[in-house]
């Protein structure tokens, strides 16, 4: 997968927050064989002990993709968005403009004008969105190079509420990579995003609220690999009448 002129080798991101530990948290991140991870700036910050979850973060080895998580305006995205990359120094950002305070959707409207401003300023975002196809044009029309539907709520474990919006957005956006963003909690609802096309997972929640976290990073991995190998092997389509597997020629007539 290339992303921003990146080549990726894991299709799964990893969310780095409510894990039980820090020691999970790189146990899991390890497991799970991810190269990016994402990270809030305000959990950074907020306890006073960003320098030691940064210095953790660094030593995974894995690429850090800051994200504005709680942010519910443009200007606090934005203004978000510049401080992170002054910490991270890195111009990726992954773009959260929350408008619903119960479901966590997107506002699509200020997420758009939001991305304009950011791509505009040399930001390569990654863009939190719905299953829209016009919002999704619109975000490319901004600068985006690719985008990050929702495939439920964030940490609702939901899994794919339509997974119909998620392939017509394959078809429309053929060549825009696609990241399912929110609502996995198993690794068969990864296995299933893959399955349709979808280029990457990420995911956060269903890691690190599991028994075990890091097993379900490394079933996660596995469920990732299985859906894309499963998808380029192109899977038969489903029938309305059976078709017998085994042929009718040379079957004994019995009278």
């Amino acid at each position: 997968m290339r992303v921003y002129g990146t080549e990726v080798s894991s299709r799964l991101l990893l969310g780095t927050a409510q894990y039980p530990s820090p020691k999970v948290l790189a146990e899991a991140i390890t497991a799970s064989g991810c190269e990016i991870i994402t990270v809030s700036l305000r959990r950074e910050t907020a306890d006073g002990s960003g320098a030691g979850f940064w210095d953790l973060l660094r030593d995974t080895g894995t690429r850090i993709l800051p994200n504005t998580a709680g942010c519910h305006s443009v200007q606090e995205a934005v203004t978000t968005a510049q401080m992170a990359r002054e910490v991270f120094g890195t111009n990726w950002i992954k773009l959260e403009v929350i408008g619903h305070s119960d479901t966590l959707q997107p506002d699509v409207f200020g997420l758009v004008e939001a991305a304009r401003i950011l791509c505009a300023d040399g930001f390569e975002v990654f863009p939190y969105t719905t299953d829209d196809l016009v919002v999704g044009e619109k975000l490319v029309e901004a600068g985006c190079e690719l985008l990050m539907p929702w495939g439920a709520p964030i940490g609702s474990g939901q899994g794919l509420r339509n997974p119909d919006a998620l392939r017509a957005m394959r078809a429309h956006f053929p060549d825009i990579p696609l990241i399912v963003d929110a609502g996995i909690g198993r690794p068969s609802d990864a296995a299933q995003a893959m399955e349709l096309g979808i280029d990457a997972v990420l995911l956060n929640t269903a890691v690190a609220k599991a028994g075990d976290p890091v097993a379900m990073a490394r079933a996660m991995a596995l469920g990732i690999e299985a859906g894309r190998m499963g998808h380029m092997a192109e899977p038969m389509e489903p029938r309305d009448m059976a078709v017998p597997s085994t042929p009718l020629l040379g079957l004994a007539e019995l009278g």
